[in-house]
């Protein structure tokens, strides 16, 4: 959420958009609720079969939170939707491209990556910040957003003191 409270203010997005993004992001998981352990927590790689099961998660997502009126809410379930999706429409479950993807879901994708980079998780350790600089770098214009991605990376040092602030 801090993060990408980051990428929005410095991208310039007005305030209030910044807020609805930064208590709307955190919910960007939610549909994992649905996704069995087993698969969650594998500390090697998945089957197809367990892909195709995670891949489940964004729309899983958008039904729980789909159908509110509250600005949250409604931020929260295009987030939760669209955060899989990749710039050059490889993503999934829609295969939406460049600028069809919300700028919150493109946001929330940049620091959902950072998160993961940064992080253990049962399946790596986390990476020095020199490789997630060069990682982002490469993914640029094709998974992520390079305009958000770059954003980023001009302020990586304030992203890595969210990252102590508010450890995994």
């Amino acid at each position: 959420a801090q993060v990408c409270h980051l990428l929005a203010l410095e991208s310039g997005m007005p305030d209030d958009e910044t807020a609805v993004l930064m208590h709307a992001a955190p919910m960007h998981d939610v549909g994992k609720i649905a996704t069995p352990d087993a698969v969650l927590l594998k500390p090697g790689r998945l089957t197809p079969e367990e892909w195709d099961i995670m891949k489940q998660h964004p729309t899983i997502g958008l039904q729980i939170l789909d159908g509110s009126q509250r600005p949250i809410l409604k931020a929260a379930a295009v987030i939760a939707h669209q955060h899989h999706e990749k710039w050059d429409g490889s993503g999934y479950p829609q295969g939406l491209k460049g600028a069809d993807i919300h700028p919150y879901a493109r946001i929330v994708a940049v620091a959902d990556v950072f998160d993961a980079l940064t992080h253990d998780r049962v399946y790596k350790k986390a990476w020095a910040i020199d490789q997630v600089r060069d990682y982002l770098h490469d993914v640029a214009g094709q998974h992520l957003d390079p305009y958000y991605v770059d954003i980023l990376i001009r302020n990586l040092d304030k992203a890595a003191e969210i990252n102590e602030r508010w450890p995994d």
